[in-house]
């Protein structure tokens, strides 16, 4: 299977006409600077050059505002720049995110023109009240238009959506995941709202009016989320925004984290919880008071299972004494596992 790399060009808040109360794009994407041809031009060379592998696939994304609701004149300009390098072969394919307002037939066959292959569209809820508390300016029958317009063109469809909106709840995450679904996405991406300095939601939060989610709570609900999604096969690209130098623990200095579950591994920190909850599941039905258990995974599940700073290994053995011995089999598939008792009390009590 080849290595797929992606090229990030963010276009902060660049024709984005709203302003979302969690929003402040120079410090989600990092780039304080209004983004120029030259600019995309020297962030996509700087990255072809640190890639070896000729082999792999390359993929050049604008990030960040709505593509789609930029100038049509810079559109033009960036996309011919990306245009440049899929026909030279140096990259395979252009993906882009943008709104579901800001999606029409023209739009896409304007993107087609210049082969853009995936489209991302910033959902975040599927309930309209919390939508407009958020200040997005669209409904989700915005969403549901875009989502059908840009399968019937032929695009891959992705969908982004956050946890712990403004009034936001477990219920309205969880009927989110549902509804987007069935719009038949190829991928998603979940975000857990933090509290980012400069926005409408510090505000908010410093008043007292809004209660971001912690960490254990964001993780209750992306794990069931992670399970509606994977159950109906959709690829999850991101579970949690990406650790950078303003988007980091909120004691660090230069973060502009304010509040909100930010952790640098949030998403190996759902995966451990799932394969915790799958490992106990299954000691807790075998007919047998487990004092040792030998669990066999692929190997590309080993630090998933093991857990963040061995947490998953600690917490059995302090809350049920298990003690957990974790084996590496390349024959297992993926987010499988073999499980074997080593050890009873009754072999305990015999020794």
């Amino acid at each position: 299977m080849k290595k797929k790399y992606v090229i990030p060009v963010f276009v902060p808040h660049l024709g984005c006409p709203n302003n979302c109360i969690f929003c402040n794009q120079k410090s989600i994407s990092g780039q304080k600077e209004e983004l120029t041809k030259e600019k995309a031009k020297e962030i996509i060379e700087e990255f072809l050059k640190g890639i070896k592998d000729n082999e792999s696939e390359k993929e050049i994304a604008f990030f960040g505002g709505s593509f789609t609701a930029i100038k049509e004149e810079k559109q033009e300009e960036l996309l011919s720049l990306a245009y440049e390098y899929i026909k030279s072969g140096q990259v395979n394919s252009i993906r882009i995110s943008t709104r579901p307002d800001y999606i029409n037939k023209q739009i896409l066959k304007r993107l087609k023109k210049y082969k853009v292959k995936t489209i991302e569209l910033g959902v975040q809820s599927a309930n309209n009240y919390i939508l407009e508390k958020a200040g997005r300016g669209h409904t989700f029958e915005d969403v549901k238009k875009a989502s059908k317009l840009i399968r019937l063109y032929g695009f891959t469809l992705g969908h982004q959506m956050m946890v712990g909106l403004p009034e936001s709840n477990r219920i309205d995450e969880i009927n989110t995941a549902k509804k987007l679904i069935k719009l038949k996405p190829k991928m998603v991406r979940i975000y857990p709202v933090l509290v980012i300095k400069g926005t409408p939601l510090e505000k908010q939060y410093q008043e007292g009016t809004y209660k971001p989610l912690t960490l254990v709570q964001a993780i209750e609900t992306c794990k069931e989320l992670v399970l509606l999604f994977n159950n109906k096969k959709i690829d999850i690209i991101r579970v949690g925004l990406q650790n950078t130098d303003e988007i980091a623990e909120p004691q660090d200095e230069q973060s502009e984290v304010v509040a909100g579950p930010f952790h640098p591994a949030f998403r190996q920190l759902v995966e451990s919880s799932m394969w915790y909850d799958v490992i106990l599941n299954k000691i807790k039905k075998l007919n047998a008071k487990v004092k040792e258990v030998e669990v066999t995974v692929n190997p590309l599940d080993v630090n998933s299972v093991i857990g963040h700073k061995r947490e998953n290994i600690e917490k059995l053995k302090e809350t049920y004494d298990v003690e957990l011995i974790i084996k590496q089999d390349e024959k297992i598939k993926q987010g499988k596992l073999k499980m074997e008792i080593l050890k009873t009390y009754n072999d305990f009590k015999d020794e």
